[in-house]
């Protein structure tokens, strides 16, 4: 873990404080209930975050696999930051020396299957135990993201946007529309986490890669296309996710991430949209000992006994 100056990690550790308060918090729809309007809001909040984190943090800023106006990174950077999800420079010195350059090896900060070998206690650790220990901490902070003042005042005051969110979900319905707020945060954080967790132990393996990526259709629907998570690893660059292969020919998934992307394009607020050729694709194609999904009783075997690595 790379040292921090005191007030770097003090601002730093006021995350997993948020997302564990958002936890708390959602029990307030016990006392208050949950009308229609609630619901709404709390799915709401939940696409328009989910959407700053997946287009505008994982395939923007960090993969690079298109680009916008600043303005465009900066208001999806705030949108992201509303999440509880800490702020672009964490994210991304998190996301590539901290998991794609050492995926499920020595060094990936959120891998079910190290330290821990799948299981249970690999699932529980990717999933959010990485968070409350010394791995929370990025590798390293990326000088690209360092070079831009406005992210990173963003990124030191990663819990502003959040806080405000819920300032204004009190102030628009009161304590429902605030434990609304609560629950959207605790299940969007639980739906990011998926990506490290179950698309890493369970579905496809179309694409060749040197870790255990899979394409997993229930990460996918619930990230919006992120869980198509073995043909990232494989084309780290797309801005598209959704694809994979059957019987050689490529097909293409339903990807709402990437539909948002191609909206932005027409709106003339994204370019350099980068893809990979059908022929790539083809050439990536998995040889050899190509993972299937597995039943749901053996995946719970697997989550209860521990994941065998293959």
């Amino acid at each position: 873990m790379r040292k921090y100056s005191r007030p770097l990690t003090l601002l730093y550790s006021i995350g997993p404080v948020l997302i564990i308060t958002s936890h708390l918090g959602a029990f307030l729809l016990l006392i208050t209930g949950l009308s229609w309007q609630g619901l709404l809001w709390a799915i709401g909040l939940y696409a328009i975050r989910m959407l700053g984190i997946t287009a505008i943090y994982h395939r923007l800023i960090i993969h690079k696999s298109y680009q916008t106006p600043a303005w465009v990174k900066w208001v999806g950077s705030m949108i992201a930051c509303s999440a509880g999800q800490m702020g672009p420079n964490w994210w991304k010195g998190h996301h590539l020396k901290g998991h794609h350059n050492v995926s499920d090896h020595a060094g990936d900060s959120h891998s079910p299957l190290y330290p821990f070998s799948g299981g249970l206690r690999g699932f529980m650790w990717s999933q959010m135990g990485w968070l409350l220990s010394p791995h929370f901490f990025p590798p390293h902070l990326p000088a690209d993201v360092e070079a831009d003042p406005v992210l990173k005042m963003m990124d030191r005051l990663h819990f502003i946007p959040l806080m405000s969110l819920g300032f204004l979900s009190y102030w628009v319905g009161g304590l429902e529309f605030l434990g609304a707020f609560f629950l959207s945060t605790a299940v969007l954080f639980h739906g990011v986490a998926t990506v490290n967790s179950l698309a890493h132990l369970f579905g496809h393996q179309p694409f060749a890669t040197d870790d255990y990526s899979r394409n997993n259709w229930f990460v996918a629907l619930i990230t919006f296309g992120e869980g198509w998570h073995n043909m990232h690893h494989a084309f780290q660059w797309s801005a598209r996710h959704g694809y994979t292969l059957k019987n050689g020919q490529v097909v293409r998934l339903i990807d709402p991430t990437y539909g948002f992307i191609c909206l932005l394009e027409m709106l003339h607020l994204a370019t350099d949209i980068k893809l990979p050729t059908d022929e790539e694709l083809r050439q990536h194609q998995r040889r050899a000992n190509p993972l299937s999904p597995v039943s749901v009783p053996v995946a719970v075997s697997l989550l209860l006994t521990g994941s065998k690595k293959q």
